[in-house]
């Protein structure tokens, strides 16, 4: 009697699982890396996505030499739009630090623009202070009939103090005080238009230089308002409350947020 006797076979290893996570992952941040460099304001995102998206990708190429990942065209892409996302974030840091640069020279140089000039024509002397106030005298402001000229050739001029009678319901001048008015008149003589809707004016009476409120009423109070175009003019008439007693008046013009104000002295009474 014979017996048929088979030799049991050892189990086979099941294949090790393949680890294609980090190729995968370095594509999708290469993408989204690129994508972000192609916007120079996201210059930052684009350049921390580029660096771990060339990392993960040089990570999973040496995954796939082991054999153990078989990703090799996506973790290589991976890798190259990681490389791509860094020179991009580059690019977009240096456009957006010129562009910043640029700007901030605008800013100064309109700044600069905005300063008014002396009338005299006289170089100021070496560190002089850059008041608007120092167009006539140094620390004294201009007189009446005076014009303020700016670098951006804006011409402001206030006429002399003289007394005004306020209407019935005017509104701002107080029983006892008197009432001065002055004429303003602005002249563009530059090349872009000017708008005059920020123009504003403001007063201060005698020696202690109190407050003299506006008046308003049906002839005064109205201001400026619309654009001045080069070349051409605009007048407005500004009255202004002060005390009986006082012998002068101060008076600020600011042309708006782009032009230093000037002031003038003013005698009244």
């Amino acid at each position: 009697m014979s017996y048929d006797t088979q030799t049991p076979q050892a189990p086979q290893p099941s294949p090790a699982a393949l680890r294609n996570g980090l190729g995968t992952t370095a594509l999708i941040l290469g993408i989204i890396g690129t994508v972000s460099g192609l916007i120079p304001l996201f210059f930052w995102l684009a350049g921390i996505l580029g660096v771990i998206a060339l990392i993960l990708g040089l990570v999973g190429r040496g995954r796939v030499k082991r054999g153990e990942a078989n990703n090799k065209g996506v973790t290589t892409t991976g890798a190259v739009l990681g490389l791509a996302a860094l020179v991009l974030s580059v690019v977009g840091a240096v456009i957006t630090f010129t562009a910043v640069s640029d700007a901030v020279d605008e800013i100064n140089k309109a700044v600069e623009d905005a300063a008014p000039k002396d009338p005299s024509g006289k170089t100021p002397a070496a560190g002089a202070a850059d008041d608007p106030g120092d167009q006539g005298e140094q620390g004294k402001g201009l007189a009446a009939g005076d014009t303020s000229v700016y670098d951006d050739e804006l011409k402001v001029t206030v006429s002399k103090a003289t007394s005004y009678s306020p209407g019935e319901f005017a509104v701002g001048h107080t029983k006892g005080n008197k009432a001065y008015q002055v004429t303003v008149v602005i002249e563009n003589g530059g090349k872009e238009k000017f708008d005059a809707g920020l123009v504003t004016a403001d007063a201060r009476a005698g020696e202690d230089g109190v407050t003299a409120e506006e008046i308003f009423d049906e002839k005064v109070g109205s201001g400026f308002s619309g654009t001045i175009l080069p070349g051409k003019k605009a007048t407005a008439v500004f009255a202004f409350d002060a005390p009986a007693d006082a012998g002068d008046l101060t008076v600020e013009v600011s042309p708006g947020l782009e032009h230093n104000a000037s002031q003038w002295e003013l005698k009244v009474g």
